[in-house]
């Protein structure tokens, strides 16, 4: 696991990829047409044997040096219906900005890789009942 250390007058400061992509992670599930992350194989064998991982679907990778230079990478599975070239720039937006704010690092780059596309049905659900309630 890589970590950011920096030194100061008044101690040390450090920062784990998954503190980082905590942040990244919960910005991203606030963005209207994300259904979830995508947590990729690997995490859930993870998963799987008790191992507990953070910022499921989120990848974080600290400039050279271990600088207060982040780049981040989001894997949604988006919500049916919506324009994905809009969600994923309000989660580039958003997750910049969640992540400069909290963490106090510069977030050189925010990269989509959307994974799925699925429907969410807790919604359909709704629909469903809405309309048998009509008839």
């Amino acid at each position: 696991m890589s970590y950011l250390a920096e030194h100061s007058i008044k101690g040390e400061r450090t920062m784990s990829q998954g503190f980082v992509a905590q942040y990244a992670a919960e910005a991203a599930r606030q963005i209207e047409g994300v259904l979830d992350l995508d947590s990729g194989v690997l995490v859930s064998i993870k998963q799987a044997l008790g191992v507990e991982h953070e910022g499921r679907g989120v990848k974080v990778e600290f400039g050279p040096d271990n600088s207060e230079f982040v780049t981040v990478t989001i894997y949604p599975i988006c919500e049916f219906g919506y324009v994905l070239p809009e969600v994923a720039w309000n989660i580039q937006e958003k997750v910049k900005e969640d992540v400069e704010r909290y963490t106090g690092l510069v977030v050189d780059f925010v990269h989509v890789q959307v994974m799925g596309v699925g429907q969410d049905d807790r919604k359909n659900t709704f629909i469903n009942r809405t309309r048998l309630e009509e008839q």
